[in-house]
């Protein structure tokens, strides 16, 4: 208590009671009070006035790491393998009969529809749809957003891809002008809100825009046809910021060390000598000085010193023989914060394979749910309007059993955690298909691979093997129509009465 609390406790001992609770509680945390060794460093503004601040300036530097940076480089690489992969987010449509089963025949035909307009989905023509969708998700994670418009009907200069009026028109975020602002209209950012902070409408520039600067006239976009994938971390927040946001200052730290470190290397790689010269009297004076060279051969013999003179070398200890701990360190952060790998990221894979599967396993549930984002913002509605349009359209018939609440089923997947060791993953797998805890589709799409599509394949091939009269073990074992698995049964069991009558 100090002698300002007693003045003020004369005057109004309500406040000095106040005055002494609030130091009781700051005095509580720690944390609370700043100190020369801890500055206490806080934030109150919202999550939009932080992106009005920094959104652009953080956009543009990750953009610059992306183009420079080989670590940044292999970072969204890996990324996009691990969310999208090489083929895309897979949709398997799962529409029901009024009885409950699955329309075989009507999946199939959507999966044909899909696959032939995943050929050019978008309004450039350029990109195939595992193509556009690996760019989405670069942007997204590099840029912090991406925007992506629906466009259906007929329009003007576009030619329905498989007889399906339906396009894809990527956009960048700097199509939709961050600094466009208007509470009056509730205009945030570039986006129209309602009163509950649900975008209505998006502001868009028509055409392209150069060092930052738009260029034309704007559009505005309904939100029922326009995607908005976008990175956050607080709620409210309406436009997003780069993945890289809390790392960029270590990596663009961690790239200037590694040149200096190489350049440091170079200068060593290179042999340096000198002549070390005596005093005044060891050393004749002349007035002719002549440049001297020094032909440097392996295993030379120099034999033209001048009296007092002596050869130096000049040392270094480059490369720094602890560069590689240190890096390996920093990037270990970098791994913490982007959701990603260390092994991946630093593309260093020593460990035993208990270790290397927990870390693809704490690793895959961050990719996952980067999957999941994505799958909701991007995938899922696309795929939905998409087959609205086709079914519109004429080009895929519903059946009239079909349950219609169920049209839109359909299970959505991507890349998945990898095997490190596949006859260990593949036994596991059996295991647990045999005790009923998984099936044959969930083991299927464990490899990335289409549960309908391997088994049509499959039965394909097993069709094609017993027409030209080949037999492999996991072919129909007899001509009963068992299996493998019950043929093999059979030759244990008249195996075991073999021995025991002998």
């Amino acid at each position: 208590m100090s002698f300002i609390d007693d003045v003020i406790g004369i005057i109004s001992p309500g406040w000095k009671a106040g005055r002494l609770q609030a130091r009781y509680k700051i005095a509580a945390y720690e944390a609370v009070m700043p100190t020369r060794t801890h500055k206490a460093r806080r934030e109150n503004r919202n999550a939009n006035q932080l992106t009005q601040f920094g959104g652009r300036s953080l956009r543009e530097q990750a953009r610059w790491l992306d183009n420079n940076h080989d670590l940044v480089i292999g970072l969204l690489d890996k990324m996009e393998e691990r969310i999208v992969g090489a083929r895309g987010i897979i949709v398997e449509p799962q529409p029901l009969l009024l009885t409950g089963a699955v329309a075989d025949d009507l999946a199939k035909e959507i999966r044909a529809a899909w696959a032939e307009w995943s050929v050019a989905p978008e309004v450039t023509g350029q990109y195939t749809r595992p193509v556009m969708e690996r760019l989405l998700a670069r942007t997204w994670l590099r840029d912090g957003e991406v925007f992506c418009q629906m466009v259906q009907g007929k329009v003007p200069g576009l030619t329905p891809q498989a007889g399906v009026p339906f396009w894809l028109e990527a956009l960048e975020p700097d199509f939709v002008p961050l600094d466009s602002n208007d509470s009056g209209k509730g205009l945030c950012q570039g986006i129209f809100l309602n009163a509950w902070g649900r975008p209505i409408k998006y502001q868009v520039h028509k055409s392209l825009t150069t060092s930052g600067i738009a260029l034309g006239d704007t559009k505005e976009i309904n939100a029922d046809n326009m995607l908005h994938l976008k990175f956050v971390r607080r709620l409210h927040q309406i436009r997003g910021n780069s993945l890289l946001s809390g790392i960029l200052i270590r990596l663009s730290a961690l790239k200037d060390y590694e040149d200096a470190e190489l350049t440091a290397a170079r200068i060593a790689a290179a042999l340096g000598m000198y002549v070390k010269k005596g005093d005044g009297q060891s050393y004749p004076e002349s007035e002719d000085k002549e440049e001297r060279e020094m032909e440097i051969v392996p295993g030379m013999l120099f034999d033209g010193l001048q009296p007092g003179e002596d050869i130096g070398m000049i040392k270094s200890d480059r490369p720094n023989p602890n560069l590689e701990n240190f890096r390996n360190g920093q990037l270990r952060a970098v791994s913490a914060g982007s959701r990603g790998s260390y092994s991946s990221i630093a593309r260093d894979y020593n460990g035993t394979y208990s270790s290397q599967r927990q870390e693809l396993v704490e690793s895959f549930e961050g990719y996952n749910i980067l999957q999941d984002s994505f799958v909701a913002a991007i995938s899922r509605p696309n795929y939905r309007n998409w087959l609205q349009m086709a079914i519109t359209s004429g080009v895929i018939k519903t059946p009239a059993d079909l349950d219609m609440k169920s049209l839109f089923n359909a299970v959505y997947s991507g890349p998945v955690m990898p095997w490190i060791d596949p006859l260990k993953e593949a036994n596991g797998w059996k295991v647990q298909v045999r005790g009923g805890a998984a099936t044959e589709s969930d083991w299927i799409r464990s490899r990335g691979a289409n549960p309908s599509e391997v088994k049509r394949r499959r039965k394909a091939e097993i069709d094609e093997n017993s027409k030209l009269g080949l037999v492999f073990d996991t072919d129909p074992a007899n001509d009963k129509g068992g299996t493998s698995a019950e043929a093999t049964k059979q030759d244990e069991s008249s195996s075991e009465s073999e021995r025991r009558k002998k």
